[in-house]
């Protein structure tokens, strides 16, 4: 199988600790792909339409896009156990949904940023988008503890590398503040060799 990822990708970051958690890590190549949406990523048109990333190439099937799919997939595949049955499989999908709600609203911030022109952007947009954020992390913080207590799943996952990427580019930011033990959880989950492992570089 081909990986097209990009290593500051928080979307991809969730599917690569996936393939840590399986023991899959060694069945995929990973294809570097650079691209925004103002210039997309060549090598990936012809597999996804969208050139976003992350894309699995597979043998056996159509190149999988979307982090959710791609996850369900190497999960299902790997017999890794994230997506329990039963009730508390709506807890997980309602817990990663909210999770990529986070990072849809940072990776907006950083676009924002990072390609409009200055003259441009809109702060109060920004705000906006902050605020999603802000209000997901006191949601989790009221009411997620108990369920971040248990077993590891993909909800977690995904929530980790949500906040891992709102330090990354908006730590400033501080979305800690008034989310205590929000922030303890996602200290002890920093500790874990598979998060480590698939942090951004710098920059």
């Amino acid at each position: 199988m081909k990986l097209y990822y990009s290593p500051t990708s928080p979307y991809v970051r969730k599917v690569m600790m996936v393939l840590h958690h399986t023991g899959q890590i060694d069945r995929v190549a990973l294809v570097d792909t650079a691209g925004t949406p103002l210039a997309p990523a060549s090598n990936l048109l012809a597999k996804n339409p969208l050139t976003k990333v992350p894309a699995l190439e597979r043998p056996d099937g159509p190149t999988l896009f979307d982090s959710r799919v791609i996850c369900a997939y190497l999960d299902a595949a790997g017999e890794g156990g994230l997506y329990p049955q039963g009730d508390s499989r709506w807890d997980v999908l309602t817990l990663e949904a909210l999770a990529d709600g986070i990072l849809d609203a940072a990776l907006a911030m950083t676009y924002e940023a990072r390609l409009r022109p200055e003259d441009k952007q809109w702060p109060e947009w920004v705000d906006g988008q902050w605020d999603k954020i802000a209000r997901a992390c006191t949601a989790v913080n009221e009411r997620w503890m108990s369920h971040l207590a248990g077993p590891l799943d993909m909800g977690q996952i995904a929530l980790a590398c949500a906040l891992g990427y709102v330090d990354f580019r908006h730590g400033a930011r501080n979305w800690r503040a008034g989310n205590e033990a929000l922030a303890d959880w996602y200290t002890g989950f920093e500790s874990r060799a598979d998060f480590a492992a698939t942090a951004p570089p710098a920059g």
